[in-house]
């Protein structure tokens, strides 16, 4: 599945970045699709692809929260105020 770290466990996924998580759960996602291993990991790699994409979609919200649209102001200016997203 994901890396392992000396302990045998899987990093934790909120201390992952998010082409970290991305890459976690893409693997994920083709051995489930495959239909690889057993039913209780089948199980286990679900929940944690459930918790990778949470984090992703987090990373992203935090992302286009930074994210400024530049305008140019009438006199011709440059100011920059929050993307709109939605």
């Amino acid at each position: 599945m994901a890396e392992e770290n000396g302990g045998g466990q899987a990093p934790d996924v909120q201390a992952m970045s998010f082409e970290d998580a991305l890459a976690e759960l893409r693997q994920i996602v083709e051995r489930l699709e495959k239909g690889e291993g057993k039913l209780d990991e089948a199980i286990a790699a679900y929940e944690r692809g459930a918790r990778l994409k949470q984090h992703c979609e987090a990373k992203l919200k935090e992302a286009e929260a930074k994210i400024e649209k530049i305008r140019l102001s009438e006199n011709g200016s440059a100011t920059t105020e929050p993307l709109d997203v939605e």
